[in-house]
């Protein structure tokens, strides 16, 4: 059997941080599972600032047409020769505002308790799971982390309550952001850890976040992680495996340049969703103005 040259996509909805700037709104105000606006953010160069629109809260009833979103990116991904998705939970895009007690203000049966709270993403997972199949599903999740301003007053009772959770659905792997990536671009000491949601979790586990190559083999090994994800260096390094192999020195990753290209990544992905798969990819939170 061949394999797939295009494995996986990630079908995902922005929230309160939707860039209209870059992605066109169409005159629609996000929403998110708040209505609280975001407060201005230094952008990537370091010096401007930029500016979001506020939100609406997502009613009650509209939340089940957005799990439907996720189903149908789903299954389109799939139509279109995908091998599988992995739903974004994390880095403080929609379902994350959902799962944070520091984003989430709801006081229906979407928000308040743990339970509450990560409801929507498990509907997510049931849905994209019911329509493709387990072992096409993968999960995104940053309970440590506070991106955005989504943060969590105990994030290692979220990582724990939603790795048992997806146990019950025989997804094919988590993929989780180690706790030392609290913020974008910054690596923490911290005594925190991922081992708790590895031990926990029933299948394949994934861990992410400023990793180099010693630091990954040492992570398999000690049973840390079942694959260690990389990103900023495979930007630096398109043959990254191959570099590893021979332990050849890698490129230095520039931020700016791999912050401009992943920008430039996403524009590409979002008109391929939109006007190649019909895959809805409507603002989710806050639009981002200048």
């Amino acid at each position: 059997m061949v394999a797939s040259k295009v494995p996986l996509l990630t079908p995902y909805k922005m929230g309160r941080f939707n860039l209209s700037h870059r992605f066109p709104a169409q005159g629609k105000v996000p929403v998110s599972s708040t209505d609280q606006p975001l407060t201005p953010q230094i952008s990537a160069n370091g010096i401007d600032e930029d500016q979001f629109t506020p939100p609406r809260k997502l009613r009650t009833e509209e939340i089940s047409e957005v799990v439907k979103d996720f189903k149908i990116a789903a299954r389109n991904a799939i139509d279109a020769g995908f091998d599988g998705v992995e739903i974004h939970g994390a880095h403080g895009y929609l379902i994350d505002q959902f799962m944070k007690d520091q984003v989430n203000d709801r006081t229906d049966e979407y928000g308040g308790s743990l339970e509450n709270r990560c409801r929507f993403a498990l509907e997510v997972v049931e849905a994209v799971v019911n329509e493709v199949g387990a072992d096409r599903v993968g999960f995104r999740l940053s309970p440590f982390a506070n991106y955005m301003e989504s943060g969590d007053s105990n994030p290692k009772a979220l990582g724990l309550y939603m790795v048992k959770s997806l146990n019950k659905y025989g997804i094919l792997y988590c993929h989780m952001i180690e706790p030392r990536m609290k913020k974008l671009g910054e690596k923490h000491e911290t005594p925190d850890s991922l081992q708790p949601m590895k031990d926990a979790f029933k299948g394949t586990f994934m861990a992410a976040g400023g990793y180099d190559r010693e630091e990954g083999n040492k992570a398999l090994v000690n049973n840390h992680a079942d694959l260690v994800a990389y990103g900023r260096w495979f930007l630096a390094n398109p043959d990254l495996p191959r570099r590893f192999e021979l332990n050849a020195p890698l490129n230095k990753y520039n931020r700016d340049t791999s912050t401009s290209l992943i920008l430039l990544l996403v524009t590409l992905i979002t008109h391929f969703l939109n006007l190649v798969l019909s895959i809805p990819t409507k603002s989710i939170r806050y639009h981002l103005v200048k």
